[in-house]
């Protein structure tokens, strides 16, 4: 028999901050968008777009089901009935149509509207890691929201007899925009903001009706400017000997140098100290930001003080608070290429507000107006009248129960048995209707009835004098 494991572990309580204010700097996080990416007909879309549905809901992340589990069985309204209970505002539903196409609906709860894209190109997020030399490892990018931003998505030659109107861009702008909560530059810290969702408009040469995004997907990674690079190694070095992670190939192998300025300088041959401005690689400062810095540190001393005042009079009021830190971004996925067709009115279902397709003319957008105006009054006749159905179900059903009541007392009602007991409606021998009243009636008729009453008198003499003697 094996041994008991005996626990040796202890559990330090958690670090993170007591709010999620102070995480992701939003303004309530009750309140923030929440989304459920489903496969309508999940044994029917295949692995491909079920591995896209996956990846989408990483995207999405927190604010998402990501273990949201489909059945085949399941329909639309099992998931739109479960939006109210559980906070949803999205809907992202995957589906495949009978001639392979894949198509994705994003619909706004609980009334719409909802936006058909057909997904013409994608490609997975393992695609897309296989595709880089270095990928990115998932870590705690997706603690918190993703950063949302948009480009070309309003035309400002538009007007609203475009063929891609000016109001069908600012819903779309809407619709995108309340996907992720929104962030407050002034409170939300940059250590929050680890990626960003890049949603980009392919604009047409002409107006010819199109409504193209591409979807991109990326992790923000930030390093010091201004130090070489071998000063770098050491210090991911000591950042990692104090992890809980591995350390195989974290740590420079010093082996074969003498010293450690041999490592600083780059060896025998070395050409000294370097930095990102004399390692002779051309130096970009486009994506370099400048950021305070936020790590604790000692409370100097007096001396230390009036040296700092000294060098800061030197510098000509440098400030040595700011760090210079260099942005680069790596891919996450998924890739997608959406192309709009049409939009809906209501949650899957409604008038069509804009087609991809379909020009209607003024009469014909009037005709179908009035057609669905009918539809709404018909239904809201039908409501009405089922409405009224079960309240007289109710009325009956609450009558039957009181009669039912009244029946089951010891006591009766003398008012209720009136009727029985009235003079034309109550026969107290039951011979209403009875043969033999009837000829008892025919005999008094014809006078047998005489012979008959002699007869039965005659029969009882006799008994009467055997009593008497």
């Amino acid at each position: 028999m094996a041994r008991r494991r005996t626990k040796r572990r202890t559990h330090v309580g958690a670090t993170n901050p007591a709010t999620p204010t102070a995480i992701n700097g939003h303004i309530n996080a009750k309140t923030d968008p929440k989304s459920m990416v489903i496969r309508i007909g999940a044994g029917e879309v295949g692995t491909s777009v079920s591995q896209l549905a996956t990846d989408v809901r990483r995207v999405m992340e927190p604010g998402t089901a990501s273990r949201l589990k489909e059945r085949k069985a399941n329909r639309l309204r099992d998931y739109v009935s479960m939006c109210g209970p559980l906070g949803v505002s999205h809907l992202l539903l995957f589906s495949r149509s009978s001639s392979g196409n894949t198509n994705l609906r994003l619909a706004m709860t609980p009334r719409g509207p909802t936006f058909h894209f057909k997904v013409e190109k994608y490609s997975l997020s393992k695609d897309v890691r296989r595709a880089q030399r270095h990928p990115k490892g998932g870590g705690k990018e997706y603690i918190t929201p993703p950063l949302l931003v948009m480009n070309n998505f309003s035309n400002p030659d538009a007007d609203a007899n475009s063929k891609v109107p000016r109001h069908l861009e600012s819903l779309t702008t809407t619709a995108f925009q309340s996907l992720f909560p929104p962030i407050n530059p002034q409170k939300t810290p940059l250590r929050s903001i680890r990626r960003v969702l890049l949603l980009n408009r392919e604009q047409s040469e002409e107006d010819d009706g199109t409504f193209v995004i591409n979807f991109r997907h990326y992790a923000i990674t930030t390093k010091t400017v201004g130090i070489s690079k071998p000063l770098r190694r050491l210090d991911a070095a000591e950042k990692l000997l104090k992890s809980r992670k591995g350390k195989k190939g974290g740590i420079p192998n010093l082996g074969n140098l003498r010293d450690i300025s041999e490592f600083m300088i780059g060896g025998e041959n070395g050409d000294g100290y370097m930095t990102d401005g004399t390692s002779g690689s051309e130096v970009d400062t486009d994506a370099e930001v400048e950021i305070l810095e936020t790590a604790p540190k000692r409370v100097p001393t007096s001396k230390a003080r009036a040296t700092a005042q000294e060098d800061d009079d030197e510098d000509d009021g440098k400030d040595d608070h700011v760090e210079r830190r260099a942005v680069k971004l790596m891919e996450l996925g998924p890739r997608m290429k959406l192309r709009m067709t049409k939009v809906e009115e209501g949650l899957c279902s409604g008038k069509i507000l804009w087609h991809q397709h379909v020009r209607k003319t003024r009469e014909e957008i009037r005709e179908m107006e009035q057609k669905w105006e009918q539809r709404r009054k018909e239904k809201e006749a039908r409501k009405k009248q089922q409405k009224e159905n079960v309240e007289k179900k109710k009325q009956a059903k609450a009558g039957n129960k009181k009669s039912n009541d009244t029946q089951d007392g010891d006591e009766m009602d003398v008012d209720d048995y009136s009727d029985m007991y009235s003079d034309d409606g109550f026969d107290s021998e039951g011979l209403e209707g009875d043969a033999e009243e009837l000829a008892n009636a025919k005999m008094e008729e014809n006078g047998e009835w005489e012979d008959e009453e002699e007869e039965i008198a005659d029969s009882k003499k006799p008994k009467k004098r055997a009593l008497k003697g």
